[in-house]
């Protein structure tokens, strides 16, 4: 096959005219070969220069020895997850670089430096068995949360090895269930019992690449002798298995996700037969309370006369679902500026956590006496973030993370019967504040829509055009971006006399479904529209300029950056790409890339690459054109988005002339890094870079 290099000659030589690709022809096919020695060669080349580039500049060393300072604080806040009387936090500093996970008791974890108690330790199981470790997560048999499953990740990729654990022992089970590495989806049913959707061999899963086949697993037996549940379609998404509890039970439900945003969901009885549940293909389920199924509507839905609005939670006996034509009854409904962003449920109350105009509120409702709900207003700050967690069917009592984009996050213990509020544990400030403001704009885009954005700045920002600006974009999937405290990004920019602006764009989540909705599939130009629109309105308010104006987002948000750079390059001077889409003709044959069809479309439909052609940005770049000086990273172990977007749009640029860096982790799966240390490399990286493109 030769050496990259006489594979790369290869290519060039097949590029067209002006050097472009074509949909027909793609040169740079070699660079999907995530670690064949050509490609991994070509990255370490890249990655060679891109670090001798970067690590030239004055403040690379300080920019990392103060974030890993930050990421490795011993005052940073440890959430605390409520298992069995014990709150349990996973920890990574400099003494426990993979992290352990650790417990301490309700009373010693309020003192100013509680005692921990080591329950898993990630380094020294990654030692004991040579294998990079990383921690994914731990799921516990509800009520007595004493059993649990631990995902552990090669390298930190979305595919995992799954292990029994027993938290009184702090031991692994011995014979305990064992899963082995695939992109599973994996639920407690009972003490002896799973709820297994896993890689069960040849055709068992879609064409994403996710199990479609559920099985109850049986202690003691072999996995191949599970009995088999539910068999989705190879075309869908994936399908899978989980419980939900309420005070006086639980439920087993089945849900074959048929794309990113419709599915079937069925209940699982006490027969373990099958029931399918009457509610729309593109709700999404909510929880479970007192015996009734809450769920969120995508779409406008008529009911027995009544027409319940998108992105209204509804709700309904599990009894009545399994029927033909159920009658749903509304919980809360939305309004032009108030959105439904979260929904958590205590013993005997609901929480619902609303966006309006993209800050944070929070109400407790509870059954009224008329059948009806009676709620009361969390009393919190304004203009900030909140996230309930730790609410449980066994208890009404939760915890709040509450911050802002200048005020340190606060965990809160709360009563949702009395709506009392405590303080538990406040995050010391990282950065100097004190002379900084917040504030939020809207820009108008090109089809009149009033765009939110966020700008946090020093108080004495001079309307000069001279301002050093990043703005972070994502608008995708109805992922919301709110208000948060980043000591990263104060400690690095902020304070450095940088501007940080955060885009609310169309695709996201920020006013519910609609506004998702409005930038999807073949109105995916909305949400570009919608970040220039920004752009310029910063440009116009005389914050910055187009010499000083850096962007950066990641995933979803490394295609709005891979658009944003073809389709408007004269407005930025830096762009930092992580772990991008950027080939949409290829997108749905890469690794999960088949699941995000229902966003963006079918490549193999020629209406649909009629459109994404228009703004894919492997098929957008042109050698005559003048780019900023692009930043691109990505991870070869990310199994999610296939590095192969960022390999071959980097390799084509190059090949066109113009002057790009490349840096790939050779670990970290789809988040870019998996530890600590490489946390702070990567935020070396990227803010050396933005130093020198924008100050």
């Amino acid at each position: 096959m030769g050496t990259y290099k006489t594979l790369l000659a290869a290519s060039i030589a097949m590029l067209g005219a002006g050097g472009a690709v074509s949909a027909e022809q793609d040169p740079f096919l070699w660079l999907e070969e995530v670690e064949s020695e050509q490609a991994l060669s070509w990255v370490k080349q890249q990655n060679g220069v891109t670090q001798a580039y970067l690590q030239k500049g004055d403040n690379y060393q300080q920019v990392f020895e103060d974030s890993l300072a930050i990421l490795n604080a011993e005052d940073k806040l440890a959430y605390p997850r409520l298992l069995g009387g014990y709150y349990y936090n996973f920890w990574q500093d400099s003494d426990h670089v993979k992290g352990i996970y650790r417990r301490t008791s309700p009373e010693e974890y309020r003192k100013p430096n509680p005692k921990w108690e080591t329950v898993i330790d990630v380094d020294a199981l990654a030692k004991a068995e040579k294998t990079d470790w990383v921690y994914k997560g731990m799921e516990c048999l509800e009520p007595d949360n004493t059993r649990c499953l631990v995902s552990l990740s090669r390298g930190g990729a979305d595919a995992t090895v799954v292990r029994e654990f027993d938290l009184s022992s702090k031991r692994f089970v011995t014979d305990g269930f064992v899963l082995p590495e695939a992109k599973s989806q994996v639920s407690w049913f009972d003490h002896n019992h799973l709820l297994v959707a896993t890689d069960y061999g040849e055709g068992s899963l879609t064409d994403s690449g996710y199990p479609r086949q559920v099985k109850l697993w049986r202690r003691d037996t072999q996995l191949a002798e599970a009995k088999p549940l539910y068999e989705g379609a190879v075309e869908s998404v994936s399908a899978s298995g989980y419980t939900l509890h309420d005070r006086h039970g639980q439920i087993a439900l089945i849900r074959e996700g048929t794309s990113f945003y419709t599915s079937k969901n069925f209940l699982l009885d006490e027969k373990q037969q099958l029931h399918a549940l009457a509610i729309p293909d593109d709700a999404t389920v909510g929880g479970y309370f007192d015996g009734k199924l809450f769920f969120q509507l995508k779409s406008d839905t008529e009911n027995y006369g009544q027409t319940l609005v998108q992105g209204s939670i509804v709700y309904a006996p599990v009894d009545e679902l399994i029927k033909e034509k159920p009658r749903y009854q509304k919980f809360v409904a939305p309004t032009p500026h108030a959105s439904i962003e979260g929904l958590h449920f205590t013993a005997n109350h609901i929480l619902v956590t609303w966006l309006e105009d993209v800050t944070s509120k929070l109400a407790i409702y509870s059954p009224a006496k008329d059948g009806g709900w009676q709620a009361k207003q969390l009393p919190l700050g304004d203009n900030g973030s909140l996230y309930a967690f730790n609410a449980n069917s066994q208890s009404d009592h939760f915890f709040i993370d509450y911050s802002s984009f200048l005020l340190p996050a606060s965990i809160y213990d709360v009563d949702a019967e009395t709506a009392q509020v405590s303080l538990l544990k406040s995050a010391p400030a990282k950065f100097a504040a004190d002379d900084m403001v917040s504030e939020q704009f809207f820009a108008t885009s090109k089809d009149g829509t009033k765009v939110p954005y966020f700008v946090i700045h020093k108080k004495a920002l001079k309307l000069d055009g001279n301002n050093p600006t990043l703005l972070y974009g994502y608008g995708g999937f109805e992922v919301s971006l709110t208000p948060y405290y980043s000591a990263i990004i104060g400690k690095n920019w902020l304070e450095k006399g940088g501007v940080y602006v955060l885009a609310n764009i169309r695709g996201g989540g920020e006013y519910g479904p609609a506004w998702h909705r409005a930038a999807l599939k073949h109105h995916r130009h909305k949400a570009y529209e919608d970040f220039e629109a920004i752009a310029e309105d910063l440009i116009a308010r005389k914050i910055t300029s187009p010499a000083h104006l850096g962007i950066q987002g990641g995933s979803n948000g490394g295609l709005l950056m891979g658009a944003a750079v073809t389709r408007r390059p004269d407005l930025y001077n830096a762009v930092v790409c992580q772990v991008p889409l950027l080939d949409m003709k290829r997108f749905h044959k890469l690794l999960a890339g088949a699941s995000w069809m229902a966003e963006y479309g079918d490549p193999d439909l020629a209406s649909d690459w009629d459109y994404l052609k228009t703004y894919s940005p492997y098929h957008n770049v042109h050698k005559e054109t003048a780019y900023p000086k692009v930043l691109f990273t990505t991870s070869t172990r990310d199994d999610r988005v296939h590095p192969a977007h960022a390999r071959k749009m980097v390799a084509l640029m190059q090949a066109q002339g113009h002057d790009v860096l490349y840096y790939e982790n050779l670990e970290g799966g789809h988040a870019g890094a998996s530890n600590n240390n490489t946390r702070a490399e990567m935020y070396s990286q990227i803010y050396s870079y933005l130093y020198d493109r924008l100050m």
